[in-house]
């Protein structure tokens, strides 16, 4: 048996696919266009595993994804990949649009065409699980009640906007064509392997580096955080027992501001890796003018994830953030190659006849 991973070598899809093939021995077929926050060194500890073929490719290559569906014959597709980094879906949408929707598109025609074309069981028995995110519900007020499954969507972003149209083309291939399909809306991932230009690792990266803590306004912006390993638990969760053609909310049941974060790594890194001077990183933080659109609370409901398949979190936020502080201690190496871009240029000289 195999199973089809879009976006596997960035912070979410390499997490999964490194869990998955630590906890069994069903193989993966890795896709992954390696833009620059798909690592491929993140999936070093694979090497050699016959249980993991990786191929550089992009979701939108019809003919690609044709070519490895064919090939592999997998018995679920997990889409990942995608363009996911608010700020920079603000200064250039169009990749957002071409990866998120176009991407999604061209990927389920050419699995609508792969699972139209299997024998009766193989096709009962074949998942699509789609990944998204909570953005797409837009902004909530401080005490209005958490995002449920049936939230209007109100994405305020281009990346939200994209996500939010990817789950709508997902939605209605099952609904026409009859494609079986999952969707999980998840909060604020954070943990280890995250690119750091999202506000957990840039903070540990650049108090460590000496440089400013930039918080966005007054830092009041509320979100919910999910430890990565625990949102690839509740994906493997779905997967496996989910009910065809519905969207689980996927959130830790950790609301805080983003303030309250930034000053949580900086104890943490007080305690682990205090500065030679002895004053706190909490020293470093630095106020920036906030982003336009700026969301200012999402909140997840995940009782229905709870309630119908028996998922929770195993890590509270204290325990989840301090493993991701120690794990950018420990892994100063990989911090160096992602912010040289020298895994960038390794890809590039790898896949140079590709």
């Amino acid at each position: 048996m195999t199973v089809f991973v879009t976006g596997g070598a960035g912070f979410i899809g390499s997490n999964f696919v490194l869990d998955w093939l630590a906890g069994c021995d069903e193989a993966v077929v890795n896709l992954d266009a390696l833009t620059y926050a798909g690592n491929v060194h993140n999936l070093d500890s694979l090497r050699g595993n016959p249980h993991h073929v990786f191929v550089h490719g992009d979701i939108g290559d019809a003919a690609l994804v044709g070519r490895l569906l064919a090939e592999h014959r997998p018995r679920a597709v997990l889409h990942f990949a995608a363009e996911s980094h608010v700020d920079r879906s603000i200064h250039g949408p169009g990749a957002f649009v071409q990866t998120n929707i176009v991407g999604t598109f061209q990927l389920l025609e050419a699995i609508r065409a792969y699972w139209g074309a299997l024998e009766p069981a193989a096709r009962a028995a074949f998942r699509l699980l789609h990944v998204s995110t909570d953005e797409v519900f837009g902004s909530l007020s401080k005490d209005a009640p958490a995002f449920t499954e049936t939230h209007p969507y109100e994405p305020n972003s281009p990346y939200s906007a994209s996500k939010a149209a990817s789950d709508h083309l997902v939605r209605a291939y099952h609904h026409t064509y009859g494609l079986p399909v999952l969707t999980t809306n998840c909060s604020n991932n954070y943990g280890p392997l995250h690119f750091p230009e999202k506000l957990i690792p840039l903070m540990i990266v650049n108090a460590q580096a000496g440089k400013p803590l930039p918080v966005y306004g007054d830092g009041q912006q509320i979100r919910d955080w999910l430890y990565v390993k625990d949102h690839c638990s509740a994906i493997r969760c779905v997967l496996a027992r989910g009910r065809l053609g519905e969207t689980y909310n996927v959130g830790g049941w950790n609301e805080m501001p983003n303030l309250e974060i930034v000053h949580t790594v900086c104890d943490l890194l007080d305690e682990l890796a205090p500065r030679a001077d002895g004053i706190s990183y909490r020293t470093q933080i630095s106020f920036v003018t906030d982003r336009p659109g700026h969301d200012r609370r999402y909140a997840i409901d995940a009782s229905k994830i709870h309630r119908e398949l028996g998922w929770r979190p195993a890590e509270t936020f204290a325990s989840g953030i301090r493993k991701t502080v120690q794990w950018y201690l420990d892994n100063p190496q990989w911090v160096q190659q992602v912010q040289s871009g020298a895994y960038r240029e390794w890809v590039a000289q790898q896949y140079a006849a590709n």
